[in-house]
Parts: structure tokens; C-alpha cells; sequence
């Protein structure tokens, strides 16, 4: 499993090995429904990858850790930002499978990566229903560096007048910054890790963006496969 990153949603290829018999219930019959782990933005061993496992209700969440080698396939969220949405109904089965219908051209015009995490990315990855009426569409913009406040608050202006509730993070190599706090432009930001939140000015998380990025390219250089 090359590059595994936070919000890339995993098909188990034995979704048994997950379970240890100290999980709550539903995790097997989750599992058993749509046998889907995202993975968790959180330190693992060497080896494993942090994932979660996603149940019906919205409390239903069941933190693990997997071998690599358990994993089928991987889906990032740039391979779900088109097409029609998979669930029952299709892309207008509710407001949030329809506004990301309407987001793309805002967002293909930054030439950035993009697409939908959460119960969109969800149910457009393993066909399974998993957004509701009033379910918001989460968004993953994933670029090297952070861009501009400017620049953020363009487009979280043009994301705040769709049917949904739009809530977009800007993923980079060192962690993620929240679309709408960059747009205000504050002296700090909120950089979200795998070891925890860290609050940091913008030119620090672009510092520490170019140094993992560097670091990635030495250990895929290396055959190393698993990034944090």
C-alpha cells in the first residue's frame, strides 16, 4: 500500500483480521455491510496504517490499526470527485451528493486535487447509502503548500452558495488547515497531525509542508511504501 494519507478510504481484502472481539457489535455487522476502513490521520507502528471503521449512526466510529498487506484496493478522494453519485438515487438522492455535483467547476478551476471525504466520499466509493437530508458535503483540497488567505477566502466564498453546507480542509504534506480559517487570515493557524493539532504561522506550516514532502521523496527513493 503506497502512500496511504488521511481520508483515503480502504477495501479489506479480509475484513475478519480486523476484528479482535473487543470492538462494540456493530463493527462487524459495518464491516460485513461494506467492508470500507478510511484511514485515520494518526500515528500507527511500522507497517500498519491508523483506519477507521464507519458505522450507521454518526456516533458509530471504531478506531484500528491494519497490516498494509490488508488492504484490496485504496480509494483517495480525487478518484470519487466525478461521476454520479453511487448510492440509491444517485447524484440527487440528497443536498450533499447534489452540491458536489455543483462544487466541481469551482474547484477544477484551482488545478488543484480535490474531492469528497466523509459520508459522501463514503457512499460514492462503496455504493452504500450513507448520507442523510441533512448532511453536510466535506471536501479535501490536497496541495503541496498552503496558498494565500486571498486565495482561500475566493473559494470558500463561492463554496458557502450550494444547497449543502460545505466544509473543506487544505491537506498538504505536514498536515491539514481548515479552508474557512485560512480565509480569515489570522496570525496562526490550526495545523491538523498526525500527532495532534499544532498552531503555527502560515509561512511555518509551508516550512514544515516542504520538509515532509522532501522527506517522502527520500524514503520513496528508498522502496520504503508507508508514509505517516
Amino acid at each position: 500500500m503506497t502512500g496511504a494519507r488521511a481520508h483515503d478510504l480502504i477495501l479489506l481484502a479480509e475484513p475478519a483480521m480486523l476484528l479482535t472481539g473487543t470492538e462494540p457489535d456493530w463493527v462487524s455487522r459495518s464491516l460485513a455491510a461494506a467492508p470500507w476502513v478510511v484511514v485515520r490521520r494518526a500515528a500507527a507502528p511500522p507497517g500498519l496504517l491508523a483506519v477507521g471503521v464507519r458505522g450507521a449512526a454518526r456516533h458509530e466510529r471504531h478506531a484500528a490499526h491494519i497490516p498494509q498487506q490488508a488492504a484490496a484496493r485504496l480509494v483517495r478522494p480525487e478518484d470519487l470527485r466525478t461521476g454520479d453519485g453511487t448510492g440509491t438515487g444517485g447524484a440527487e438522492r440528497t443536498a450533499a451528493l447534489k452540491t458536489l455535483c455543483e462544487v466541481r467547476p469551482v474547484l477544477e478551476g484551482t488545478g488543484c486535487l480535490w474531492g469528497p471525504v466523509g459520508s459522501v466520499g463514503f457512499e460514492k466509493a462503496t455504493g452504500r447509502p450513507a448520507t442523510t437530508p441533512t448532511s453536510d458535503l466535506d471536501l479535501v483540497i490536497r496541495i503541496g503548500t498552503l496558498p494565500t488567505a486571498r486565495w482561500a477566502s475566493g473559494i470558500h466564498s463561492r463554496l458557502s452558495r450550494f444547497s449543502a453546507r460545505v466544509d473543506c480542509q487544505i491537506e498538504t504534506p505536514a498536515g491539514a488547515v481548515a479552508l474557512a480559517e485560512l480565509a480569515a487570515g489570522p496570525p496562526r493557524l490550526v495545523l491538523r497531525t498526525s500527532s495532534g493539532p499544532r498552531l503555527l504561522t502560515h509561512d511555518a506550516v509551508n516550512a514544515l509542508a516542504a520538509a515532509q514532502a522532501c522527506h517522502w521523496s527520500h524514503r520513496d527513493a528508498l522502496g520504503v511504501r508507508e508514509r505517516p
